[in-house]
């Protein structure tokens, strides 16, 4: 890749809704799963005529599609796997991603004209790996996370083909993410999409002929969540990954809200715009700002991966697993086909419900291309044009007088007092 070009931006989308919000806020790309088959089953997924949709919105927006394949497929999973790949090169999806050779080679049976990208649960750590995957037909390949810089550039000077980097979202204490722990304790195999995230448990350690003792790990009563990683960001190092040349740069979270993708994405999409348009000291001056716009997006404590090096102690919270939430997502805007009963106008903005608010609040706007901004509920209706107070109710259609239309696509947040 040229270095000069800019790297694909790929984002999360569990389902239709996400999706639309993704390419709006200036996703080049983005990855979804099927209803089966990919390693995300508790996100929306997408059935066969939804992903045909999801095609079509692509080639209309002229943005790419990828669909996860990448479970570690049991002799039961080969009887339908065949006519789904068919499936997915006649839809036209840009590329599937798999992680078993079985799956590799059976794609390349029955679905010829699928491209495929190899998953980071497959392992790829080093130039051999890649080429290899490379000359058995894999056209993009998604490198590990436990990579260093030095190590993404060796492999970049030493390859040909696309590769993929993992630049933001959550960790996993398993090496590429393949887990045996949730399949151990729960009996639900995270390699067949069903993680229950024992990593983010509480944990205490037991002696052996003790069995109903559990001693704190450390120090604290609260106990230890020793396999609690970080999350990954990578946004103040992206001047250093610009020089790689890496094809694909990737935001993890098909489980994360319609608001973590859209807030993400916006700010990756202006990152690297600015960097490549404008150059690394206005990437600096700028990086406060989507670092606190960040900030705003629900997470865990950020790190920055194994990009300089290999980590101990610090890339875990052993004190606790709860996210930081600086605010709460409320709501997004309507537009004129999305309203019942009620005309658009120009003196009053009209949105949906997507959590608690009320009159008297101070809530701010997310709209891509544009700079946040923020104003106080003066008063409120409801979609009969009534008075109200409050918008207790999921997906309530409300009236805000005195606010103009607001953008398409665009979210309401509020300020966690």
């Amino acid at each position: 890749m040229d270095v000069r070009q800019k790297p694909e931006l790929l984002a999360p989308a569990g389902d239709m809704e996400k999706l639309k919000y993704a390419y709006a806020y200036g996703a080049d790309a983005a990855y979804i799963g099927g209803k089966e088959f990919g390693l995300r089953a508790y996100a929306g997924n997408f059935s066969t005529g939804q992903i045909a949709e999801a095609v079509r919105l692509a080639r209309r927006l002229r943005r790419k599609l990828y669909v996860t394949v990448n479970i570690f497929a049991h002799e039961q999973d080969l009887e339908n796997m065949p006519a789904y790949l068919k499936t997915l090169e006649q839809l036209g999806v840009d590329g599937a991603i798999v992680s078993d050779p079985g799956v590799i080679a059976l794609a390349k049976e029955t679905a010829p004209g699928l491209a495929l990208h190899l998953s980071t649960q497959a392992n790829n750590t080093n130039s051999y790996t890649v080429n290899y995957w490379l000359h058995q037909g894999i056209q993009r390949v998604v490198l590990a996370r436990e990579l260093s810089q030095e190590e993404l550039r060796q492999i970049r000077a030493k390859t040909r083909g696309e590769l993929e980097l993992f630049v933001h979202g959550a960790m996993c204490v398993s090496y590429s993410g393949r887990c045996l722990l949730s399949h151990y304790l729960t009996g639900r195999d995270a390699n067949r999409g069903a993680c229950t995230q024992p990593c983010r448990w509480k944990y205490a350690l037991v002696e052996e002929k003790r069995p109903g003792a559990a001693f704190p790990i450390e120090e604290d009563s609260r106990g230890s969540y020793i396999f609690n990683s970080h999350d990954l960001c990578l946004l103040p190092h992206l001047p250093e990954l610009q020089t790689l040349g890496i094809e694909s740069w990737k935001i993890e979270g098909r489980m994360k809200s319609l608001y973590y993708v859209a807030g993400t994405v916006k700010v990756y999409r202006e990152g690297i715009d600015t960097l490549w348009e404008e150059g690394a000291a206005a990437y600096r001056r700028r990086l406060p700002e989507w670092q606190s716009e960040l900030d705003k997006i629900s997470h865990r404590a950020f790190w920055g991966g194994f990009l300089f090096g290999q980590l101990g102690e610090e890339a875990q919270n052993t004190t606790n697993s709860q996210y930081i939430r600086e605010y709460d997502f409320v709501g997004v805007s309507l537009d004129h086909a999305s309203r019942e009963n009620t005309a658009v106008t120009s003196d009053m903005a009209w949105v949906e419900q997507r959590n608690h608010f009320r009159q008297g609040e101070r809530l701010e706007v997310l709209t891509p291309g544009q700079t946040p901004w923020s104003f106080e509920i003066t008063a409120m209706l409801d979609q009969d044009r009534q008075p109200i107070l409050a918008a207790p109710h999921a997906q309530m259609q409300i009236g805000l007088p005195g606010i103009p239309p607001l953008p398409p696509f665009s979210i309401l947040r509020r300020a966690k007092g």
